[in-house]
């Protein structure tokens, strides 16, 4: 009796065991697209939280990536299109990501940006993440001259941006809004 109580604890034992081992081999099975694809449902889904554990071998990508993710949340960042993301070599994976956001309306801009995510993944783990985007020239016009003449607008806001900074929402916030300013007076040039 002692010995069929004790085979009766010890099956959910293995069990348990076994149902773990098969996680981890489940994970190990994972392609690095379907990695990269996870970080990218993960970076949109806009949970800081979720983002920062995805990134957790990622540590010299953490303070931009989670900045950006805030950033893109407070833009209105909205997924038009996904593009398939294809690997580079045996760790480089390149997801380019279609998106309509409230910078592009402050330009009165018909453009919709692709940001591209470069992950480096090693041994099944995101190591890095860079991004790189396709704003217009005007964009860069715009935060030059807004920097230039308005700069009360994004000095505090936008403090330490990209480095990990703790105001994102009110970088972007402050950063459409000088946009707009740029705009319109870009506008009431043409009228003169």
């Amino acid at each position: 009796m002692k010995k069929l109580l004790l085979l009766l604890l010890f099956i959910p034992l293995v069990s348990g065991c076994k149902n773990q081992m098969n996680s981890e081999v489940d994970n190990y099975k994972k392609s690095n697209i379907d990695i990269a694809n996870q970080f990218i449902d993960t970076f949109y889904s806009f949970n800081e939280d979720s983002l920062k554990l995805s990134l957790s071998y990622a540590e010299i990508s953490q303070p931009s990536i989670l900045y950006y993710q805030k950033w893109a949340e407070c833009g209105n960042y909205e997924v038009l299109n996904r593009s398939i993301c294809q690997e580079r070599n045996d760790s480089l994976v390149i997801c380019p990501v279609t998106v309509k956001d409230d910078l592009m309306s402050a330009l009165q801009i018909d453009l919709n940006v692709t940001d591209t995510f470069h992950i480096i993944i090693k041994d099944k783990k995101i190591r890095a993440v860079k991004t790189f985007s396709n704003d217009p020239d005007v964009y860069y016009e715009a935060k030059d001259w807004t920097r230039q003449n308005r700069p009360e607008l994004i000095e505090k806001p936008c403090k330490d941006a990209w480095k990990g900074g703790s105001t994102p929402c009110e970088c972007i916030k402050a950063t459409i809004e000088g946009l707009k300013d740029f705009q319109a007076i870009e506008e009431s040039k043409k009228t003169k």
